[in-house]
């Protein structure tokens, strides 16, 4: 029988329907009948028939006809609020961490899954779980360790042995021993005691890549999670209902215990949660409405489901790999920029970074040949100046490969650690099954991804602290040659003036987010956690230094394409126009000035998507298998060889 769950002021009631073609005013009446019974005064209510109400969607917010019929307008086990005349809508609409969530009603279950055994999770796969592409099971191999460490545990409990987190209590309480009677209590409390987060919950695909990351950690079987709750964390995982998970409150001590709290706390019906059918609502309705139990928590379990790095390290994972996507477009910008400034590409020449051989020097260098070599792409802008008397180019963008270089083994760097990070067991105590003992150490600690995401928002600055710089040569009528600030009629017409100003707002911003939070420490649990990472900080700025260096360089290519115009009908390389056709796709010219901030977002999504650089790719790997085919883009010797000519052959300015 199709059911209904209805918020009216501080209840949730669920409402079984027979017939749907009854209409919303049917369906508010039969909540206001339920919620007028539970109340000695009747809530207020004269009478149920004659009371006056609005209704609407707890997803989408949208208010719905009370003569419509219920299966026009609502699907079985929608969640509705009801507004009694007099009061006013719910003010419990709890917004998100900025983002774009692509998990709402319309979202639809994957029909593919990833197989998790705590040891082969990537930062790529963790991103495309928290985008609701893919459901979750476990390995068998991992349903068998997980299953042998949780019996090692209910030995220790049957022995009254005392263990630290699942016979004593926690941090400064360690030496408090707890009667097994209250051992379950104990790791409720815990939970509980310690959601004290504050500020906007995580978005639906941040908590996505929470909840996954935390189950991948589990599965490696030495955090002494039972098999039963464990996998009614993936059934929770597989229907998206989500946590309410603060952003803030963790100093990655041991571990991000706040927020895996609440997400501990909503998986056991206590709390918020959402789901793409619910929106935000009590966690118990939402879990009921997906057939899904609250878990209940075992001896230890507590302890083993918030003691973790996973939320700097998810979130990490989706900074280190939108760090990867825009440093991989940033070249495609600066090269573009480079065209319409007339620059030379002798920098690039391969035999100069051949002398300083950092791996992203030379990826970079190769990537502008593979753009801008005028033998492969005949540029009819490139042969416009081809004898000026111009020698060499500023530094942003003759330094490009040193600059987007630094940028990139960075990058990796910081992959390498994130990826490590993902398969680690990082609770305490850990459960060695195979030795029959547990063993308290500092797993918890999050200073490895804290440093490392530190390093990564400073690395990615420099791409928006340079980009800015090319800005302001492309207005700069007095370096670019163009029209001053990319527009006809200068003076009516301001063009991209403030555009720039944008960027440099940003860069600035970036330049006080980028002080590493991982420098700083506050001794906290009574100096039992006397040293901290704050990396939970650390990776929400870079998280935000990333999406400034994303609009920064939406607003040069827009610049870019913009100075195209006062180039024509002379064409740029083919990779490049096909760059300009995509922005034109989506942003016209500038005739004259008009509300600009469309624009930019436009752009900014085009780069989100990754859509500049699947443009250029098939180009630049096509480039690369020509000059470079022992150097195919899966090769390990990528970026290190020689083309069979000599590069000489192919620059400008000769």
């Amino acid at each position: 029988m199709p059911r209904f769950t209805v918020h009216i002021r501080d209840e949730w009631l669920a409402v079984p329907c027979r017939d749907t073609s009854n209409t919303i005013k049917w369906l508010g009446q039969e909540a206001l009948k339920r919620y007028v019974k539970n109340k000695p005064d009747n809530g207020g209510i004269t009478t149920v028939k004659d009371a006056r109400f609005v209704v609407r969607r707890c997803q989408g917010l949208g208010l719905l006809d009370v003569d419509d019929t219920i299966e026009d307008v609502l699907e079985d086990n929608d969640f509705v609020e009801l507004a009694i005349e007099g009061d006013t809508m719910c003010p419990d609409v709890i917004p998100c961490e900025p983002g774009v969530s692509h998990l709402t009603a319309a979202y639809k279950e994957p029909a593919d899954y990833i197989s998790l055994d705590g040891n082969c999770l990537t930062s790529t796969d963790l991103v495309n779980l928290g985008k609701g592409l893919y459901k979750i099971k476990l390995t068998p191999e991992a349903e068998r360790k997980v299953v042998q460490s949780r019996e090692l545990l209910d030995t220790i409990v049957k022995e009254n042995k005392v263990v630290y987190g699942i016979t004593t209590g926690f941090g400064k309480f360690a030496r408090t021993v707890i009667p097994v009677s209250k051992l379950k209590e104990l790791q409720e409390n815990l939970v509980r005691s310690h959601s004290a987060g504050v500020g906007n919950p995580l978005s639906p695909e941040r908590t996505r890549m929470l909840l996954a990351l935390r189950i991948n950690i589990l599965a490696k079987g030495y955090s002494g999670i039972s098999l039963e709750t464990l996998h009614a964390m993936i059934q929770a995982f597989n229907a998206s209902c989500l946590s309410f998970v603060p952003g803030k409150g963790t100093v990655g001590a041991s571990g991000d215990l706040a927020p895996l709290s609440h997400l501990a706390l909503g998986l056991m019906g206590e709390g918020k949660m959402w789901s793409p059918k619910s929106g935000w609502a009590d966690a118990k309705y939402v879990l009921e409405a997906h057939g899904l139990k609250p878990i209940s928590l075992k001896p230890k379990e507590g302890l083993a489901l918030i003691n973790g790095t996973q939320m700097i390290t998810s979130l990490g994972a989706e900074a280190v790999e939108r760090a990867q996507a825009i440093a991989q477009q940033a070249d495609i910008i600066a090269a573009l920029t480079l065209e319409v400034l007339k620059g030379t590409t002798k920098a690039f020449d391969s035999d100069i970074h051949s002398l300083r051989p950092h791996p992203g020097q030379i990826e970079v260098a190769q990537r502008f040949r593979s753009l801008l070599d005028s033998d492969h792409h005949p540029s009819q802008i490139a042969e416009s100046h081809r004898f000026c008397d111009r020698v060499q180019d500023a530094y942003t963008m003759r330094c490009c490969p040193q600059v987007h270089g630094v940028t990139n083994d960075t990058i990796k760097f910081v992959q390498d650690i994130i990826n490590t990070e993902i398969n680690s067991a990082t609770d305490n105590p850990m459960v060695f099954a195979e030795r029959g003992e547990t063993i308290s150490g500092g797993n918890f600690h999050g200073e490895y991804p804290a440093k490392a995401l530190d390093f990564l928002a400073i690395a990615v600055h420099e791409l928006a602290s340079i980009s800015e710089r090319r800005i302001e040569r492309l207005c700069n009528p007095s370096l670019s040659e163009l029209p001053a600030f990319l527009v006809n009629e200068g003076g009516l017409n301001s063009g991209f003036m403030i555009a720039h100003c944008t960027a440099a707002a940003l860069v600035s911003e970036n330049k006080v987010l980028c002080h590493p939070s991982s420098v700083d420490s506050l001794s906290t649990s009574a100096a039992t956690e006397d040293h901290v990472s704050m990396g939970g900080w650390a990776a929400r700025k870079a998280l935000r230094v990333i999406e400034h260096v994303e609009q920064v360089l939406a607003i040069e290519l827009l610049a870019a394409c913009q100075g195209i115009e006062f180039l024509r009908p002379l064409r740029t390389t083919t990779p490049l126009e096909k760059v300009y056709d995509l922005v034109r796709s989506v942003v016209k010219p500038w005739i004259k000035d008009r509300f600009m901030s469309p624009d930019i977002e436009a752009v900014h999504r085009l780069l989100l998507d990754q859509k500049v650089w699947h443009v250029a790719k098939p180009y630049i790997d096509k480039y690369q298998t020509e000059y470079f085919p022992e150097s195919r883009p899966n090769s390990p010797t990528a970026f290190s060889l020689e083309p069979p000519a000599s590069p000489r052959k192919r620059v400008r300015h000769e």
